[in-house]
């Protein structure tokens, strides 16, 4: 048994916590030197809008993606709001393979309705990426209703994964449909970036 005096001792408490994380995972960093964070994401956009034969329209919010690029702090990615900005090309394609190529990461990339038909799947990846979250429907298992997208976003929390969403749900449409524990745990895992203004696609 330790001295009685240990227990008082900051310096005995960080020589014995170091090296040990008591099952508590390391959260994933994502940090792209700021002055190619934005070059690194504008070619990647090309890349992808060039097999659509369309060309980037940078908006402001792109800049908000860069900063989270040059350091995330661990936290994922929830693009919100209006339809047509480009939230679904970052999710699927862009920032993937940005995390592929630069970070050797590999990520998972599921659609909504993919969510709930690989609900187990999908809580077996570290690195996840959800698109247009809202559009899936109620999962049902054996007459039990699962919400899968809430139960995924409990296991980012739970297990330091990091994730990236798209949806054209408002925050409070999120907490509507999937509760005040899955928004709260969004503002815990995420940095939030909201588009606004007129779609490409018209």
């Amino acid at each position: 048994m330790e001295d009685i005096k240990d227990f008082d001792n900051s310096k005995f408490f960080n020589e014995r916590i170091k090296g040990r994380n008591f099952g508590q995972r390391e959260k994933i960093q994502i940090k792209v030197p700021t002055e190619f964070a934005k070059t690194v994401l504008e070619n990647c956009f090309k890349h992808f809008l060039s097999k659509e034969n369309k060309e980037l329209v940078w908006k402001q919010e792109y800049d908000e993606v860069v900063k989270w690029l040059e350091g995330n702090d661990g936290r994922g990615l929830l693009l919100f709001g209006e339809c047509g900005l480009g939230k679904s090309m970052l999710s699927r394609y862009v920032i993937p393979a940005i995390l592929t190529l630069y970070f050797n990461l590999g990520v998972s990339v599921y659609t909504a309705q993919e969510m709930n038909t690989k609900l187990e799947e999908v809580l077996e990846h570290n690195i996840i990426s959800l698109d247009d979250v809202g559009i899936e429907s109620v999962l049902s298992e054996y007459g039990n209703k699962r919400l899968a997208f809430a139960e995924i976003i409990d296991s980012v929390e739970r297990k330091a994964k990091l994730v990236i969403i798209s949806t054209n749900l408002n925050a409070h449409e999120i907490e509507q449909r999937y509760g005040t524990r899955t928004i709260d745990r969004i503002i815990a895992t995420t940095t939030r970036i909201e588009f606004k203004g007129e779609s490409f696609r018209k």
